[in-house]
Protein backbone atom coordinates (compact mmCIF):
# COMPACT_ATOMS: atom_id res chain seq x y z
CA UNK A 1 0.00 0.00 0.00
CA UNK A 2 1.16 3.47 -0.60
CA UNK A 3 0.87 6.34 1.69
CA UNK A 4 -1.04 9.19 0.49
CA UNK A 5 1.01 12.31 -1.23
CA UNK A 6 0.99 14.91 1.89
CA UNK A 7 0.78 17.66 -0.26
CA UNK A 8 -2.26 16.23 -1.89
CA UNK A 9 -4.15 15.47 1.02
CA UNK A 10 -3.58 18.51 3.30
CA UNK A 11 -2.47 16.96 6.79
CA UNK A 12 1.38 16.92 7.62
CA UNK A 13 2.20 14.50 10.06
CA UNK A 14 5.80 13.85 11.02
CA UNK A 15 7.00 10.47 9.88
CA UNK A 16 7.25 8.63 12.96
CA UNK A 17 10.14 6.78 14.59
CA UNK A 18 10.32 3.52 16.36
CA UNK A 19 11.31 4.57 20.13
CA UNK A 20 14.28 3.30 21.39
CA UNK A 21 15.80 3.36 24.94
CA UNK A 22 19.43 4.51 25.53
CA UNK A 23 22.36 2.01 25.86
CA UNK A 24 22.41 0.86 29.73
CA UNK A 25 25.81 2.47 30.52
CA UNK A 26 27.29 2.75 34.29
CA UNK A 27 28.34 6.03 35.91
CA UNK A 28 31.70 6.65 35.69
CA UNK A 29 34.04 6.16 38.37
CA UNK A 30 35.69 9.02 39.79
CA UNK A 31 38.27 9.82 42.45
CA UNK A 32 36.81 11.00 45.56
CA UNK A 33 36.56 14.48 45.70
CA UNK A 34 37.83 17.01 48.60
CA UNK A 35 35.03 19.03 50.49
CA UNK A 36 35.97 22.48 51.02
CA UNK A 37 35.08 23.16 55.18
CA UNK A 38 33.49 26.45 55.23
CA UNK A 39 36.08 29.53 56.21
CA UNK A 40 32.64 31.13 58.33
CA UNK A 41 33.33 30.93 62.08
CA UNK A 42 32.02 32.08 65.16
CA UNK A 43 34.12 34.72 65.58
CA UNK A 44 34.37 35.92 61.75
CA UNK A 45 30.57 36.30 62.31
CA UNK A 46 30.80 37.82 65.02
CA UNK A 47 33.49 41.03 63.33
CA UNK A 48 30.82 41.24 60.48
CA UNK A 49 27.72 42.09 62.76
CA UNK A 50 30.49 44.40 64.93
CA UNK A 51 30.82 46.09 61.34
CA UNK A 52 27.63 46.15 60.49
CA UNK A 53 26.10 47.53 63.70
CA UNK A 54 29.21 50.39 63.75
CA UNK A 55 27.87 51.03 59.85
CA UNK A 56 24.53 51.71 61.33
CA UNK A 57 25.67 54.03 63.89
CA UNK A 58 27.16 55.74 62.08
CA UNK A 59 24.24 56.05 59.69
CA UNK A 60 22.02 56.97 62.99
CA UNK A 61 24.62 59.83 64.18
CA UNK A 62 24.60 61.72 60.27
CA UNK A 63 20.67 61.00 60.76
CA UNK A 64 20.34 62.80 63.80
CA UNK A 65 23.06 65.23 63.60
CA UNK A 66 21.28 66.62 60.63
CA UNK A 67 18.21 67.00 62.10
CA UNK A 68 18.51 68.96 65.41
CA UNK A 69 15.60 71.09 65.47
CA UNK A 70 13.80 71.48 68.17
CA UNK A 71 10.34 69.33 68.43
CA UNK A 72 7.75 69.73 71.56
CA UNK A 73 6.70 65.76 72.77
CA UNK A 74 4.08 64.99 74.57
CA UNK A 75 2.97 61.66 76.29
CA UNK A 76 0.42 61.29 77.90
CA UNK A 77 1.05 64.06 80.72
CA UNK A 78 5.14 64.39 80.36
CA UNK A 79 5.48 67.27 77.91
CA UNK A 80 9.49 68.15 77.20
CA UNK A 81 11.36 69.09 73.94
CA UNK A 82 13.95 67.33 72.06
CA UNK A 83 16.10 67.08 68.56
CA UNK A 84 13.79 65.84 65.92
CA UNK A 85 16.36 62.85 65.27
CA UNK A 86 16.40 61.89 68.52
CA UNK A 87 12.78 62.01 68.59
CA UNK A 88 12.03 59.83 65.72
CA UNK A 89 15.17 57.45 66.70
CA UNK A 90 13.81 57.46 70.24
CA UNK A 91 10.19 56.20 68.51
CA UNK A 92 12.00 53.80 66.52
CA UNK A 93 12.98 52.11 69.37
CA UNK A 94 10.04 51.95 71.34
CA UNK A 95 8.32 50.29 68.13
CA UNK A 96 11.04 47.61 68.40
CA UNK A 97 10.06 46.89 72.08
CA UNK A 98 6.65 46.61 71.27
CA UNK A 99 7.12 44.54 68.02
CA UNK A 100 9.48 42.55 70.68
CA UNK A 101 7.08 42.21 73.08
CA UNK A 102 4.19 40.76 71.52
CA UNK A 103 6.54 38.27 69.04
CA UNK A 104 8.05 36.81 72.64
CA UNK A 105 4.37 36.06 73.77
CA UNK A 106 3.37 34.63 70.59
CA UNK A 107 6.22 32.32 70.75
CA UNK A 108 5.52 31.62 74.64
CA UNK A 109 1.48 31.12 73.46
CA UNK A 110 3.37 28.78 70.88
CA UNK A 111 5.52 26.42 73.12
CA UNK A 112 2.97 25.59 75.38
CA UNK A 113 0.96 24.30 72.47
CA UNK A 114 3.77 22.79 71.47
CA UNK A 115 4.07 20.45 74.71
CA UNK A 116 0.49 19.59 74.75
Amino acid sequence: MSEPDPDLSGQHTAPTQPATTPPATTPPVTAPTKTRQSLSTRTGTTWMSLIAGALILIVLLVFILQNLDQVDVGLFFWHFSLPLGVAVLLSVIGGALVMALVGGLRILQLRRVAKK
